[in-house]
């Protein structure tokens, strides 16, 4: 089960995040997301429990409780959803104008 995590403190690491987790069962993964530029974090996350019980544990226990200062919300992560492709500039017309 994969799991979103909001309202991250900026200064949290993977590790702790990771830790903080396997209070309620095993953890696969336990990702961060930064910001592609700066690096810093973006006060979100992502966990993988391999287990469905454990994750909906872990929802129960941690959706809205304090962590490093923060209230943290957790629920069940949404599936991604694919790039409809393209985007950008796209020039309208063939040719100079005139």
């Amino acid at each position: 089960m994969k799991l979103f995590v909001g309202n991250l403190p900026f200064q949290l690491s993977e590790e702790e995040l990771h830790n903080h987790f396997g209070q309620f069962g095993n953890v696969v993964s336990a990702k961060i997301i930064t910001d592609r530029e700066s690096g810093r974090s973006r006060g979100f996350g992502f966990v993988e429990m391999p287990n469905d019980d454990e994750g909906r544990t872990a929802i129960a226990e941690l959706d809205g409780k304090e962590l490093n200062g923060r209230e943290i919300r957790v629920s069940e992560a949404k599936p991604q959803e694919r790039e409809r492709g393209g985007g950008g500039f796209r020039p309208q017309g063939r040719g100079p104008r005139r």
